[in-house]
């Protein structure tokens, strides 16, 4: 979905329908914040704004949000309270999209989230909220069917991932195997990682495959493995 800024906002271009969005946020001056963001963004449509899980259960299977936006350390589930939300929408509404806002990056919040697959799930630092253009598109993507993850977990979490000098959980791959698995969690596109290594795209696409298969991450169809390998990189950041 393509956007644009309008009057300093942002809006979407040519859009068949408004997002209906759901937010959850504890923090009454963050709720407050946020909505009042929401409410400006063209093309967003700002359905319920709740203070808790149970209110915010209730607004969900009331109203029917396209996007949940909800806090990671949502009460009274506490401190995974917003990822364990998300996965009980993989059951009971399988096609509603989740955003979630976390106060830092966490690798194992990340891989809560995305652990039953990447279709309709976004997880952003609340930072992000300074900013409308990174709400909008982040909405805008989940909504489409896609997948967010914040860079600053990605930038953060190489970072103490390379740091570190344990030996890797990863150790069955082959050290070229295991380069490209740290080139995926960067971010870059098999295009970008055969010009990093100086390979043909083919031949990334073979090392990734036997990656894929090596790591038993599920059925060649499925959207999500590139994440889950990505994930699975990162969460060794994690102490």
């Amino acid at each position: 979905m393509n956007t644009a800024r309008q009057n300093g906002w942002v809006c979407a271009e040519a859009m068949d329908a408004l997002i209906r969005v759901a937010l959850g946020e504890a923090d009454f001056l963050g709720r407050e914040g946020m909505t009042r963001v929401l409410e400006r963004l063209v093309g967003i449509e700002l359905v319920a704004a709740c203070s808790d899980l149970d209110a915010l259960r209730s607004e969900i299977d009331r109203c029917r949000p396209d996007v949940v936006l909800v806090d990671a350390h949502m009460p009274p589930d506490g401190a995974d309270g917003g990822v364990r939300l998300a996965a009980e929408l993989r059951s009971t509404h399988p096609r509603m999209g989740v955003v979630v806002l976390s106060r830092r990056a966490s690798a194992s919040e990340a891989t809560a989230l995305f652990a039953e697959g990447s279709f309709r799930r976004g997880y952003l630092l609340q930072e992000r909220v300074q900013d409308p253009t990174d709400i909008a598109r982040a909405l805008g993507e989940v909504a489409d069917g896609g997948a967010v993850v914040d860079p600053r977990l990605i930038d953060e979490l190489v970072a103490a991932r390379r740091a570190r000098s344990s030996p890797s959980p990863l150790a069955i791959l082959s050290p070229r195997e295991l380069e490209i698995v740290g080139l995926i969690a960067e971010g870059l596109t098999n295009g970008a990682i055969a010009e990093r290594l100086g390979i043909t795209r083919r031949g990334v696409e073979r090392h990734i495959n036997a990656i894929f298969g090596k790591l038993d991450l599920g059925d060649p169809g499925d959207i999500s493995r590139r994440v889950k390998t990505a994930l699975l990189f990162l969460a060794e950041a994690q102490p």
